[in-house]
């Protein structure tokens, strides 16, 4: 993996690293919401949209940074 490196200069805005954990926290909650939905035979199930805020994780998205160094585009 010595040569392997980014081809865009893009990261995240934050510090975070990733958002894993945010991510199966509202999948969680989204799976259970609709377990009771489908036990209780209601007829409307919500979209994953509705029951999460994306805008809540910790990373905010990518950002383009023309700046970036050789060494923080290696993997």
């Amino acid at each position: 993996m010595s040569r392997s490196k980014k081809k865009t200069k893009i990261h995240g805005i934050t510090t975070a690293k990733s958002e894993k954990e945010d991510k199966q926290a509202s999948n969680r909650k989204f799976r259970r919401i609709v377990k009771q939905k489908v036990t209780s035979e209601e007829n409307e199930i919500p979209q994953l949209r509705e029951v999460s805020n994306v805008w809540s994780f910790d990373k905010d998205g990518k950002i383009y940074n023309s700046e970036m160094t050789e060494k923080e585009l290696r993997k």
